[in-house]
């Protein structure tokens, strides 16, 4: 049953082309594709954070876990390297995408962050229990709206991303400075280290949707900064024409494929050009970038639901 549910996300059950051609010719559904005219109303950052933070909290009960188990396979860069590998998960949630990350190998250290303290505890009480090998040392929390504030230092600060070496500088001040908001902090940074050396992957599964379209570009280039040269950023979420999108009302866009959810949150759905030109404008190049186009069954109702989704790999220029 768990093989058949994997299998479900990387196979190909219909072409993206034949959806679009079905959406576009469909009149009900010719709101979601007029230009959309720009306004001043969108949500201020506080706003949309407590949003989040909001939701979270409503589904933050186990039901609402569901482990991503075939990021592995969509991503098996993750597990190849024999050497110690760093993780950035960039809203990271409840832990799902983190969890099997860290049973695949151990050589692999995640550090995750997200807009939400509650969240944030609930992922460190899922991996503390996810596994009969105690993951904990090697899975590191940070509160952070990356749509909002920068990384901090103590992942790659600016004098190693400087000089791009493979191990991070000695103290020369004290410029850690008073941003170390991560518990466990002597767990993996010495005292003659001013920074971690920057990240090997950054993964970002389902959060840059959730970013005001406007934010989007500085948020990539954040992620840019804090990998090493020739990392990789993971990257997948909502495409567009997704059975979500076509659910949205006219009076719910706030953007041209973006939507505001009755809570507060946001929801945008990505064609691979525009996937493609945010990545390459904040400097990536381009790896892998596809649709992932799936048909699910409701098992109440038995009806069928064209999901889509974009998958992409991004790499820093060495």
């Amino acid at each position: 049953m768990a093989e058949k549910a994997e299998a479900e996300y990387y196979s190909k059950d219909f072409e993206w082309e034949d959806l679009r051609r079905v959406v576009e010719n469909d009149p009900s559904l010719r709101y979601h594709l007029t230009p959309f005219v720009s306004s001043s109303s969108c949500a201020a950052p506080a706003v949309e954070a407590d949003a989040w933070r909001s939701f979270h909290r409503r589904h933050s009960a186990g039901k609402f876990f569901k482990e991503r188990r075939y990021l592995l396979k969509e991503f098996p860069e993750l597990i190849r390297i024999s050497d110690p590998v760093k993780v950035l998960e960039v809203g990271c949630g409840n832990g799902s995408t983190v969890l099997p990350i860290l049973r695949a190998k151990q050589n692999i250290t995640v550090y995750a962050c997200d807009c939400s303290e509650e969240i944030l505890r609930k992922a460190e009480e899922i991996i503390a229990t996810g596994s009969a090998i105690s993951l904990v040392p090697r899975f590191f929390t940070f509160l952070l709206d990356v749509s909002v504030n920068d990384f901090p230092d103590w992942l790659f600060c600016t004098s190693c991303r400087r000089n791009s070496s493979p191990e991070p500088a000695n103290f020369s001040s004290d410029s850690r400075g008073e941003n170390l908001e991560m518990s466990h902090m002597s767990a993996f940074l010495r005292e003659d280290q001013c920074c971690i050396g920057g990240v090997d992957f950054v993964t970002m599964i389902f959060t840059l949707s959730a970013i005001p379209f406007k934010r989007m570009p500085s948020v990539i280039e954040k992620c840019l900064s804090v990998l090493r040269p020739g990392g990789l950023l993971l990257f997948r979420d909502y495409g567009l024409y997704d059975m979500t999108m076509l659910r949205f009302l006219s009076e719910q866009r706030v953007g041209f494929c973006e939507y505001m959810r009755s809570d507060g949150t946001f929801s945008y759905f990505f064609s691979l050009d525009t996937a493609r030109n945010l990545f390459l404008a904040a400097g990536f190049t381009e790896v892998e970038l596809t649709y992932c186009c799936i048909t699910s069954v409701n098992r109440q109702t038995g009806k069928s639901m064209q999901r889509v989704w974009v998958h992409g790999k991004f790499q820093k220029p060495v």
